[in-house]
This record gives C-alpha cells, sequence and structure tokens, in this order.
C-alpha cells in the first residue's frame, strides 16, 4: 500500500548511524544519501530499504517524536536482534520483544524511541 514513508530527525548524523545499526537485523541498508543542495528544501535526506529507499530520514529543526513506523522481520529471532542492535545503538526501550496477543494470538514485536522519539518497531506476525 505504501511506497514509501518519512520522518524528521534533528541529528542527522546520528539518526544515521542509529538506523544503519538498529535496522541491520532486518536486512534494511542506507540506500541513498542525499546533500542539501539535492533534495530541493535544503535538508539532507537518508532513504533506507532492502532493494530501494522505502524509509526515509530527513533532517529538521523541530523535534518530532511522534512518528511509528513498524518493520517486518522474518522471524522472531530477527525481531530480536532488531531490539539489541536498536538498543545498543542509542534507542531507548519502549516495548521488549514479546507476543502483543491484544493484536493478534502471533503478533511478535519490540518498540524503541528513536533519537528524535519516534516509536520503531520491528515485528513478526508467523506463528514461532
Amino acid at each position: 500500500m505504501l511506497d514509501h514513508i518519512g520522518i524528521p530527525v534533528t541529528d542527522f548524523t546520528a539518526a544515521k548511524a542509529f538506523y544503519g545499526k538498529a535496522l541491520a537485523p532486518l536486512g534494511i541498508t542506507m540506500q541513498m544519501d542525499l546533500a542539501p543542495e539535492i533534495t530541493g528544501d535544503g535538508h539532507a535526506a537518508a532513504g533506507f530499504g532492502k532493494e530501494r529507499p522505502q524509509f526515509w530520514i530527513g533532517e529538521s529543526s523541530k523535534k518530532g517524536g511522534t512518528g511509528h513506523v513498524a518493520f517486518t522481520a522474518d522471524s522472531r529471532a530477527i525481531v530480536d536482534e532488531f531490539y539489541k542492535a536498536a538498543i545498543a545503538a542509542g534507542g531507548k526501550d519502549n516495548g521488549a520483544p514479546g507476543l502483543r496477543p491484544h493484536y493478534h494470538e502471533n503478533y511478535y514485536g519490540a518498540f524503541v524511541l528513536d533519537p528524535d522519539g519516534h516509536n520503531i518497531e520491528a515485528v513478526c506476525h508467523k506463528p514461532e
């Protein structure tokens, strides 16, 4: 349904490092790193994805902290790896890996706040 999504970040360099480490267990890497003069709005941007950039961060002077993005994980073990990598990269716990049966019986997710306070999640919908 979605082609891509973007969120604002106040420390672009730190955010690139955070997302580079946090998304690595999901097989997501930085695909594009655009200088301010290229973006057209005077702010740097970086796009992350598997085959093409679908998750974008863009530098901003305003701290947002209201976004929520959930990335699909192929297994519960990868959700666990995402959580460990994101915490090690400076993220803050917002929900340790585990089942969330109030969504559905196989919903296994982990939630981390990025440096700007955005709620970043990895989720696996598969049983075991």
